[in-house]
């Protein structure tokens, strides 16, 4: 799904970054693409969680990252509707305003709160249930808002304790995963088909792998 708010958003965005940062290049979800002559690219979700807008539910959000040669050097989520803001620049952790992130200290897979996403293709939905009913029993439980860049986030703030998703867009993951390693999680692929990112604290991080891997 996407609405004129998705691509009213990625104009006002790539517009501004066009203007201000014109060597830089641009990959954005509505199709905004350019090369860099810079060696760094803006990563543009002008507003993950479109279902969740359009059908009025407050989990939604804005995510921008900057990448350079060594991956995400910037990461900025915004939640319009709590007045959230996000913030991560590599090696100088993470942050909610004011206030610096730091992922939970869940030691026990089966204390774990854990947030994930489901596909929009039956073929993948019906796979990713087959992990729900592997994963439910061993975790507290499961929460799905509908928003990877928020759910990634949620990791960093201790809101829940780990993440898992398969067939991300890399615009999807790019500010979340810097703004979640940056708050002490460990991010990590998921290797297969398709391929997909888990995020959780140090202690939890292995045994959430294997069991959603």
């Amino acid at each position: 799904m996407v609405s004129d708010a998705d691509r009213d958003a990625e104009a006002a965005i790539t517009g501004l970054l066009a203007a201000e940062r014109p060597d830089d290049g641009l990959l954005a979800e509505e199709g905004s693409e350019s090369e860099a002559s810079s060696g760094r690219r803006w990563v543009i979700d002008p507003l993950d969680g479109t279902t969740n807008f359009l059908y009025g539910l407050p989990a939604w959000a804005v995510s921008i990252a900057l990448e350079d040669g060594d991956g995400v050097a910037v990461g900025v989520v915004l939640d319009p509707v709590r007045d959230e803001l996000f913030t991560a620049v590599r090696g100088e952790g993470a942050w909610l305003g004011e206030e610096r992130l730091a992922v939970s200290g869940c030691e026990s897979l089966d204390r774990a709160l854990v947030a994930t996403g489901f596909s929009y293709e039956p073929e993948r939905r019906a796979a990713q249930a087959e992990v729900l009913l592997r994963a439910l029993p061993r975790l507290r439980d499961i929460r799905r808002p509908g928003a990877a860049a928020l759910d990634l986030c949620s990791v960093a703030a201790g809101r829940v304790d780990g993440y898992f998703e398969r067939g991300l867009k890399h615009w999807d993951w790019a500010a979340g995963s810097l703004i979640a390693a940056e708050s002490g999680a460990v991010v990590r692929p998921l290797p297969g088909d398709p391929a997909g990112l888990v995020a959780a604290g140090p202690a939890i991080v292995d045994e959430l792998m294997a069991l959603v891997g």
